[in-house]
Order: C-alpha cells, then structure tokens, then sequence
C-alpha cells in the first residue's frame, strides 16, 4: 500500500521539533546518507542504521533525569536490589510507547499534538494542552531544579548562582540548533554517555552483588507498603509524558518517507534507535539503584532519600571520587534533559494551539518558577518529588490519545498498530494509569 501524501497533508513545512536539516550542512549529510540506503539495500545492519540514529537518544535522556536519581537512590538505600524488576518493567513499557510515538511521526509526517488539534473536538483538544502544559512545567522545574543542585554540589556554589549557571548552561546547549540536529543529538548522545559512564565506574567502585542483582532483576518482590510506593514512584520517574509528545516531532519530518518501503524501513531503523537509547538508559537507572544499595543500604545508611545526602553519604563510604561521579552524572542528566524539557514543550504550544514562540523565551518562562523555587529556599529533593505527582497525573493524558491514532488505519496507513501491539498498548496503559492513581492517592493521603 502506497502511503505516499500531499505536501499540505504532510505538513512539509517546518514544524515543531524539527532543526532546519535542509539549511545545515551536517544534517544535509545524514539525511543524503539515509537517502542513499533508502534508494539501495534497506537490509538491516549497523552501518545502514546509523544515519537514522539519534532521535532515541534524545528522548531516552528523560528517563535518566533528576527524578529518576531522587527514586532509584531511595528505593536502593531502603531496600538493596529488591525493586531491579521494576526499572526493567518500565524500560520495557518504555520502549513501546516511543517505538508508537516514533512511528506516528513517520507514518504521519505530524506530531501528536498536531494530530489532537486536527483531529479531535476543539475542547477536548484545548483541554488535552492544558494537561500537556502543566506536565511541561513541571518538567522545566524538575529539570533545572536538578542540574542547578549538580551545579551546587560539585563547585560549592550558593544554589541561586548554580540555578543562573543552569540557565547559561541551556540557552547554549538550545544554541545548538542553529546548526542543525545533528550537533544537538550528538551533545545529547555525548551527554547519555557521561552519565553511564560515570556510574559504570561507581558500580566499580561500589563492588555490587553480582547474584543478587540477577535474581532481583528478574524475580518480582515487594516488601510492604511503602516498597509499593517506591516502585510506583520508579515508574513515575520512569515513562515520562513529554517525551511520548517529543518523539513524534523528532521523527515527523527527519527523513521523509516517499512509500510505503521507505516508511517501513525508517521504521526498522528507528527500533533499533529506540531499543539501543532504551537500553543504556535502562542500565543507567538500574546502575543508580544498585549502586545505592550497594554503597548505602549494605552499610545500613537505609534513610537516605535525598539527593544532597546521596552526595554527602558517598564521601565517607567510597570516596571522594564516588561523591564527584554521582555529581558530574546529575549535572549531565539535569543540563540534558532541561534541554529537552524545552524542545518538548515547544512542540506541545505550537502543535495543540499553532502559536509559534521562539525557543529563548520559553526557556526563559519556564525557567522562573525554578529560580523562584531556589529563591525562596524550598527543598529541591522535595519539590522534584512533587513534580513526579504531577507528571504521573498528565501521563494518562499523552498515552491514550497515542495508543488511539497509532491504531486508526486511515491515519496510520501501513504502519498501524497489529491486534498484538494494540492488546500490548492498551494493556500497559491500564498498568500505568492504575500505578500512578496509586501514587497519587498514596501522595494525597499520606497512606
């Protein structure tokens, strides 16, 4: 089936998320390199793919952010290895709700927001971005909270300072953009592999229990309430909603299939993008919540919950070098990520509403109630845990209407969802909104 379409149905214009590749000279390389495989062998193989690597890691940034710090390390301190299955089950929900909001963008040549505004009701889609833009602050906030606190921990600095370096920090990385994607997933990419490696080298130091990780990552435990709250908090910091938004705008007008072919083998590629960014993000949350149970719940330190005494707890147990990891691994994760918040809820305004603001001043918006926050001395720990709440309640919002028009054959054409896909979709959306109605009500009542 041909699903080649109009240039107006495409929506061949630039859109949200995506970085001028036709003017840049990096990016007009790759996607010359991706029309080269295209028009040839389109068999998969690693030289093939990556031209189409890239978008994945963007999005996977997401899953390693503050807040997954904040999670992975008390769920470590107060119960060693015993929630590892949980970081793998939500990498795994993970890596399904990308892989459907990448092949939206493929098959569709339009971003989900974009497809709520033309598709749904003006009030339910008006609706829906009042949602998207309450997860998109919280976003902002956390993020920068996050990256302004590596700032803080790692060159002593007032957390006021740290926040105006945070802040000097993004607008460059935003920079980037003038020069196409490339750069910008490249900095990312280069940013990911800071992270994973820095607690590579602290499971080193750490020396974890090889054993008991293995039985732990594949053998579902709990132990009381409060292990279900902490693993429902996992998977709120886990499957993030600004990313099942993002993804799409990364994939939407990157390269663009012509066919039905070409849009199946992009496709291809990009699963082998998400599954490899998935993957290492994956590793980099389990690698967190061993090596705090390693460090910290082996010594009995079971009460550490906040990041700052994280920091302050590793220089006596493993040493300086250990403490200066975990604070070089939150200023990568926060400055990343804060980017991406950013990208993300520039797609989220200008898909549900059209308005087109310029990326400076929404970084600029949204990084005041971060400063603010600081400003006023509330606790970062706190407020990135609040922001996790919110996030939990805007998830629903992102995942429904995703699983509705990836399984809409007349949106989709060739690439919609199989029966299979749609069972497995609708399934881990019930789990999750199940989980985070848990967080929320555990969160509300004290429970």
């Amino acid at each position: 089936m041909d699903i080649t379409v109009k240039p107006s149905e495409r929506g061949d214009q630039q859109r949200p998320g995506e970085y001028s590749a036709d003017t840049k000279r990096g990016s007009v390389a790759t996607v010359a390199a991706a029309r080269a495989v295209l028009a040839g062998d389109r068999r998969f193989s690693l030289k093939r793919a990556l031209p189409f690597l890239g978008p994945a890691f963007i999005a996977a940034v997401a899953y390693i952010d503050p807040g997954n710090f904040a999670t992975n390390i008390q769920a470590g301190s107060q119960f060693g290895y015993l929630l590892l299955w949980v970081i793998l089950a939500s990498n795994l929900m993970a890596v399904l709700l990308q892989t459907l909001s990448a092949k939206l963008g493929i098959a569709t040549g339009r971003n989900l927001p974009e497809l709520c505004r033309r598709h749904l009701p003006r009030p339910v889609s008006m609706g829906l971005w009042v949602v998207a833009e309450i997860g998109a602050m919280a976003t902002d906030l956390a993020e920068f909270l996050g990256a302004a606190v590596g700032f803080n921990l790692l060159l002593h600095v007032p957390l006021f300072l740290a926040g105006l370096l945070t802040a000097v920090a993004t607008f460059g990385i935003l920079a980037l953009q003038r020069f196409g994607f490339r750069p910008l997933e490249a900095l990312i990419t280069v940013l990911v592999g800071v992270i994973a490696g820095a607690y590579l080298i602290e499971l080193f130091i750490a020396k974890p229990h090889g054993g008991q990780i293995a039985y732990h990552l594949f053998v579902p435990g709990l132990a009381g309430p409060e292990s279900v709250l902490l693993a429902v908090g996992i998977l709120g910091a886990t499957v993030m909603p600004h990313v099942v938004y993002l993804h799409s705008a990364l994939t939407q007008n990157r390269v663009r299939p012509r066919n039905a072919g070409e849009a199946r083998a992009i496709f291809r590629f990009e699963r082998f993008d998400i599954w490899l960014a998935m993957g290492l993000a994956g590793i980099v949350n389990g690698a967190m919540l061993i090596m705090a149970a390693s460090v910290f719940f082996s010594s009995g330190h079971t009460g550490v919950s906040s990041i700052e005494t994280a920091f302050q707890t590793l220089t006596p147990l493993a040493g300086n070098g250990a403490a200066a990891l975990f604070g070089v691994a939150l200023l990568a994760s926060g400055l990343s990520s804060s980017a991406v918040g950013t990208l993300a809820g520039q797609v989220i305004m200008e898909g549900f509403t059209g308005w087109r603001i310029p990326l400076w001043i929404r970084r600029a918006i949204t990084m005041l109630p971060a400063l603010v926050v600081i400003a006023l001395g509330m606790d970062p720990t706190r407020t990135l845990v609040l922001s996790q709440v919110a996030l939990s309640f805007v998830l629903p919002f992102a995942i429904i209407p995703l699983l509705y028009f990836t399984g809409r054959r007349d949106i989709m054409r060739g690439l919609v969802n199989h029966r299979v896909t749609r069972i497995l979709g609708w399934g881990v959306a019930a789990i999750i909104i199940a989980l985070n109605l848990v967080l929320l009500y555990s969160t509300f009542t004290g429970l």
